[in-house]
């Protein structure tokens, strides 16, 4: 029976970068992952001369945490931005991709918002705030107008979510936007604000909220993320059961068993739920009610001459609005370089989400085919593709919708007499891979400090 200080379960992005920054700090930690792989949702491919992202294709340095994870890995000269155009994003309306304003100049000539959207802009900074809580769509369309949840806040809820802004919790799902409100009394106020101090005081000193991939792919960040870990890496170990010890913690697996002074369950909500019913019963509801729903990742190849538009941007998301069930695409060989042979392109669509949750029953030839039907006229597809790999995620993306924070507060609050059991996933506190890897980093300092305590 092997004896840790910290043992981690799950060895996604959030299980990985919690595991690293233990080790970095000295702790002898293990990683049990049921499956043959790490990674979780993270997977490259090389499939038919192109490189694809199986599940998330980019990541933001936002965070300190971040930049510390990339170069405790050695992997800074791997690190490759994306293109400038990556700022370039495209809305569809009325069936034509429309350039998403970067600016008040093209905020005002824009065709994506009419001129009485623009002047309902105005009012925003004289409206109150909210005294309960209000799903995205509510949220936005008290501040800032039915127009702008429709052409705006709805895409973009679709690309990071796959969700539904009537369902998802502003306070939960849009923190950031949320906090504009409740700290500043006023979005656009909030928003000149941080820009000002920003400009004034120069408070970036690195390149924050940059989009980044790697040579290979994210796959590299897993690759170094596992060879890091090593022999404290455990593939194909599934966890059967946990047992609280006067010194902490007994973890039973196929493997044999694990006796730590920490766990950490870095493992979707519904596995978290099932190892913690034997202590919490009913109390695991919480869990149980977060949503995740099937979103397909579709690549499709084409040569350079059969896509019309210039594809000259990060991607173009549709809103609901267009009434089509494809949720956007992204221009993947143009992000970065290396993604399709010369002279051809690669895209990246995404198709089912919260809003078509029956597109996961689908087969895969009736999800291309759907695809082509709902971006062929939008960018121009003047023949069928040379290649198309379709990934599905059964339970993609947690929902953090209406109640969110209540049922994590619940959740907390039973787990009060569990000691040295903690949670890391993104079901809570960020869906991204760079917001798990920021909480990571912020678990691992606090059982660190914890560990100090306690000498």
């Amino acid at each position: 029976m092997e004896k840790i200080q910290t043992l981690v379960v799950g060895a996604g992005i959030s299980g990985l970068s919690t595991a690293f920054f233990l080790q970095q700090r000295g702790q002898r930690v293990a990683v049990l992952e049921a499956s043959g792989r790490a990674g979780g949702n993270i997977q490259t491919l090389m499939y038919e001369g192109f490189m694809l992202e199986a599940g998330p294709n980019t990541l933001l340095d936002n965070d300190p945490a971040i930049a510390a994870l990339i170069d405790g890995l050695g992997l800074r000269a791997e690190v490759r931005e994306a293109n400038s155009e990556a700022k370039r994003r495209y809305v569809v309306r009325n069936g034509q991709a429309v350039q998403l304003p970067g600016s008040p100049p093209a905020f005002l000539s824009t065709t994506l918002f009419s001129p009485a959207a623009k002047f309902r802009l105005l009012a925003e900074p004289f409206i109150g705030r909210a005294q309960i809580e209000e799903s995205v769509a509510d949220f936005v369309r008290r501040r800032l107008g039915q127009e702008f949840l429709d052409w705006a806040i709805d895409p973009f809820v679709s690309g990071v979510y796959a969700g539904d802004p009537a369902r998802l919790s502003v306070q939960a799902a849009t923190p950031k936007v949320y906090a504009l409100e409740r700290d500043h009394g006023s979005l656009l106020v909030g928003a000149l604000k941080k820009a000002f101090k920003a400009r004034k005081t120069e408070v970036q000193t690195t390149p924050v909220g940059h989009m980044f991939s790697f040579d290979r792919g994210l796959g590299q960040l897993v690759d170094a993320l596992a060879e890091r870990l090593g022999d404290a890496l455990h593939l194909h170990a599934t966890v059967q059961g946990l047992q609280h010890t006067h010194d902490g913690w007994q973890v039973n697996t196929s493997q044999g068993a694990f006796v730590a002074q920490n766990v950490v369950l870095a493992v979707p909500a519904e596995v978290c739920a099932a190892l913690l019913e034997p202590f919490l019963g009913v109390r695991v509801q919480p869990l149980r009610e977060i949503p995740y729903p099937p979103v397909m990742s579709v690549a499709l190849g084409f040569r350079r001459e059969d896509v019309a538009h210039a594809l000259d941007g990060f991607g173009v998301l549709i809103p609901a609005k267009e009434r089509v069930t494809t949720l956007g695409a992204l221009f993947s060989s143009t992000l970065f370089p290396g993604r399709a042979p010369d002279g051809q392109v690669l895209l990246t669509v995404f198709i089912g989400g919260r809003r078509h949750e029956d597109v996961g029953t689908w087969t895969d030839e009736a999800i291309v085919a759907r695809v082509l039907a709902d971006l062929g006229p939008i960018l121009g597809l003047r023949a069928a593709p040379l290649m198309s790999h379709v990934q599905h995620w059964p339970r993609a993306i947690p929902q953090y919708e209406l109640g969110h924070f209540e049922r994590m507060a619940a959740l907390d609050e039973a787990m009060q007499h569990l000691q040295g059991l903690r949670m890391r996933a993104n079901w809570r506190d960020g869906v991204s891979v760079s917001d798990a890897i920021r909480n990571g980093l912020v678990l691992a300092t606090a059982l660190q400090e914890l560990q100090a305590q306690m000498l």
